[in-house]
């Protein structure tokens, strides 16, 4: 029997786009078909309306949209076979929707598939819209017999098992699995152990791209009966590749993962890119202060959008050291961005000014510390608002953990592009960043220097926090892994250390609430991943 040719469409979908959407499946299933013979192609998970939709899931005139968009699939794929995923709304009165995909050839819908384990932890809330199916697919194509599957299918044995049951003899899975540092070697010890239990060969097809506070990496890839990686698709690329299968191996393309600095990188700009591209921003604003967590996100943005569309702004203070401006100026001259400074002095007085009467009892304190960061706030966001540029909020994941970040002040922007990332990680991606170009992007300065917010004379971040070196790992256990403060110490680390550490993350949950949107890149975010409430009493837990 003749090898069948698939095709691993790795593609970039718009939440919501039906219509746009429809004209990539479209494209892509085209080009497979007249490049390289493709007689199937793989898309997303949910591709007809892009993943997650969330509650556009209810809007009353989406099941006519989506039908709309199917009958149009139907009526332009001619010699070719495409696997999309689609929500299934049941008959007129059922308000049942299912996690579906169906193969449409010639004007024909070959099979359907329900989605049978629906996702409900970490970033997943299927059950709140969708009823699982409950049985396997399988359907012939070219005398082989081929298994449909989606997404969470594959991380449970039993219906990978049952499709080998009903005959299939390769599975295909479609999925929109988003990005962490861990998932792509995850998938990868899955699928081998699903193959080696139901001696099936699978072909995983991924999304790509940013949406949101999530990040499609695609990392599409097939494995044999064994487990033996036969395709491996690049990451964080919209692709449309062979995969070829002779009814034994799978044979394609085999993209060498990056490591991880790079992995992150491609991450964070993918985000910042595509949450640019599809809201419209003008450009990218970042307040750039010489510090190094600006200094990282400006270096991203200027690799999401490019330097010419970056704006750098520097706001001092009396406080600032004029390393820290000439530290700004010169990055912003080297990632060829525009750049202007706005020294706030007058603007910090005038509210002191205001506030003194009231003040008059009381001695200085944080809230002046404050009033300095939001001036920086109040002046970023007229200029993000008058020239319509995105305005990047620079804090990272140690910062939104412990509280260190001043709401209205530097906790002001639309996206939040680190806000995922620890202090060390930041460094860390600093460093790599700079080791990829021919001058470095971040001065050196900016990377020896100690941390400071610059909001009083001689400050450094460890005057109010631990080192970044012990307060990432206790954040890490206690935040991502859910472990105890008795758990964490007894890892190692001192009772009084954890127990501060433990009650800056309780204290501040409700600035977290009011912070802006940014891509997860850790195995668990702040945002839909991780959700506490405001006022509750969990000290010695």
């Amino acid at each position: 029997m003749a090898p069948l040719v698939l095709a691993a469409a790795q593609l970039k979908l718009r939440v919501g786009d039906v219509d746009g959407n429809v004209e990539t499946l479209i494209e892509s299933a085209e080009r497979a078909r007249d490049s390289f013979g493709a007689e199937l192609v793989l898309t997303p998970e949910l591709g007809l309306i892009g993943y997650p939709p969330d509650d556009l899931l209810l809007r009353s005139a989406m099941p006519q949209a989506i039908a709309a968009g199917l009958d149009r699939l139907r009526c332009r794929l001619r010699g070719v076979a495409v696997v999309v995923g689609y929500p299934e709304y049941a008959v007129s009165g059922d308000r049942r929707i299912y996690n579906a995909a169906c193969v449409i050839a010639d004007g024909r819908i070959l099979a359907r598939h329900r989605k049978q384990r629906l996702p409900n932890y970490g970033v997943f809330d299927e059950r709140r819209h969708f009823t699982p199916g409950q049985t396997p697919t399988v359907f012939e194509l070219k005398g082989r017999r081929l298994g449909l599957a989606i997404c969470e299918d594959v991380w449970s044995p039993q219906p990978i098992a049952a499709a080998a049951r009903a005959g299939a003899q390769l599975l295909l899975a479609i999925n929109a699995s988003p990005f962490d540092l861990d998932k792509s070697a995850q998938r990868r010890q899955v699928l081998a152990a699903r193959a080696r239990e139901s001696g099936l060969p699978i072909v995983y097809v991924n999304a790509v791209g940013g949406q949101d506070d999530l990040v499609f990496d695609g990392d599409s890839q097939a494995v044999d009966a064994d487990g033996h990686v036969g395709f491996q698709a690049p990451l964080f690329e919209s692709a449309v590749l062979p995969v070829r299968w002779d009814g034994m191996r799978l044979h394609g393309e085999l993209a060498s993962p990056p490591i991880e600095e790079a992995r992150v990188w491609r991450a964070l700009v993918c985000a910042i890119g595509d949450y640019v591209r599809s809201n419209g921003f003008a450009g990218v604003l970042v307040g750039l202060s010489g510090g190094i967590d600006s200094a990282l996100v400006a270096a991203l943005a200027a690799d999401a959008v490019g330097g010419d569309r970056l704006w750098c702004v520097s706001l001092p203070s009396r406080y600032t050291a004029a390393m820290s401006n000439e530290d700004a100026r010169l990055q912003a001259q080297a990632l060829g961005a525009r750049y202007s400074m706005l020294p706030i002095g007058e603007v910090v007085d005038a509210a002191e000014h205001l506030l003194a009467v009231e003040f008059a009892s009381r001695p200085a304190d944080l809230t002046e510390e404050n009033l300095q960061s939001r001036a920086r706030g109040l002046l970023l966001m007229a200029l993000s608002n008058k020239f319509g540029h995105l305005l990047l909020a620079t804090g990272n994941k140690s910062e939104m953990a412990t509280g260190y970040a001043t709401l209205y002040g530097d906790m002001c922007g639309g996206f939040a592009p680190i806000k995922d990332v620890y202090k060390t990680w930041v460094y860390r991606l600093a460093r790599w960043r700079n080791a990829q170009a021919s001058a470095p992007v971040i001065p050196e300065r900016v990377l020896t220097r100690a941390p400071s917010a610059e909001l009083r004379p001689d400050q450094t971040d460890q005057d109010s926090l631990p080192p970044y070196e012990v307060l990432d790992p206790i954040l890490a256990a206690y935040v991502e892994r859910s472990r105890s403060i008795a758990e964490i110490v007894a890892d190692g680390y001192e009772e009084t250390t954890v127990r501060r550490v433990a009650a800056l993350v309780r204290r501040s949950e409700y600035k977290r609430r009011q912070a802006p949107p940014g891509p997860k890149v850790t195995p668990c975010a702040f945002g839909r991943e991780r959700r506490y409430p405001l006022t509750a009493r969990y000290g010695d837990l």
